[in-house]
């Protein structure tokens, strides 16, 4: 498996693109102040691990880098409007976001939920142009994005995280909780960029696999740092899911056996990449790296 990769070189040369994207896509003029609260709540903030991914996937199999930027944006802007909603006081109840008050903070409730709905709506909107991208191909991202973002995925673990707030999990269901909340959308990230080339079967399941662990280590890693790092650090608040007594990795497995089931599904990530049967996935082993050795 190649791994000769300046990684913070290539990272910062997508993450430019990712953010020029963003910053002509989410548009300024949206009635009544919405744009500006759209803007606060996506640009110039946050790990763009998703948008990585996606790229990382599409530079692998050599696909269409149009697809993959949109794709890129689309999930990135997916992820913003969760952050937005689940910051509210209905939910989470935050008041810090990528060391910066969350967007209820700033806006006030209803214009942070009209600006969640309104980057839910325009990520699909990015991912079906008028040419640039095949109808089949767009056709493939909606239905992989969506079905991360709905109840299969993302708004279905939220559910599952709020009805079992004070409630002890056992692992197996904390796994499913969390690979529907986190890892859902991170795996669509995977696919999303893989679905711009044209994968085997057998690469298409390998890299799934690799999207599966990263999406679970991501979020055992965020369980460490919650109890482990200060609110500066983490740039969210920090101890928020102890005080509201959430079930979390460190809570059902304790703080060492939680680092070592991230540095298991680390070694799992990198065993499907090189099952893959492709020539270069070096900035996928470093992103899964990046992700199991982050400090916020």
């Amino acid at each position: 498996m190649e791994r000769t990769l300046n990684f913070d070189h290539w990272a910062r040369h997508q993450l430019d693109a990712v953010e020029a994207a963003l910053e002509t896509w989410v548009p300024e003029d949206a009635p009544a102040g919405l744009g500006e609260a759209m803007r606060y709540g996506v640009l110039d903030g946050g790990k763009r691990l998703r948008p990585l991914l996606v790229l990382a996937a599409c530079e692998a199999l050599g696909g269409s880098r149009e697809a993959a930027l949109r794709s890129a944006a689309a999930v990135e802007l997916i992820h913003a409007y969760s952050l937005v909603h689940d910051d509210m006081p209905c939910m989470d109840n935050d008041v810090l976001r990528r060391g910066k008050p969350t967007v209820h903070v700033k806006y006030g409730e209803a214009q942070a939920m009209l600006a969640g709905d309104a980057m839910q709506a325009l990520a699909f909107e990015i991912l079906t142009p008028d040419e640039g991208v095949e109808p089949v191909l767009q056709a493939r991202l909606v239905r992989l994005l969506a079905r991360a973002a709905g109840h299969a995925g993302m708004a279905g673990g939220q559910a599952i995280d709020l009805a079992n707030t004070g409630r002890m999990l056992d692992e197996a269901t904390l796994r499913e909780m969390h690979r529907k909340k986190t890892g859902a959308l991170l795996l669509a990230s995977v696919q999303m960029g893989a679905a711009c080339g044209s994968p085997t079967p057998a690469t298409w399941q390998a890299l799934s696999v690799y999207g599966e662990a990263i999406g679970l280590a991501f979020q055992v890693v965020d369980d460490i740092l919650d109890c482990t790092q200060a609110s500066d650090k983490l740039g969210k608040t920090a101890g928020k899911d102890q005080e509201a007594n959430k079930p979390t990795y460190v809570s059902v497995l304790g703080l060492e056996p939680a680092r070592r089931y991230a540095q298991e599904l680390r070694a799992q990530a990198l065993a499907a990449l090189e099952r893959s049967g492709l020539a270069d996935v070096a900035a996928l082993a470093a992103i899964a790296d990046k992700v199991v050795e982050r400090e916020n």
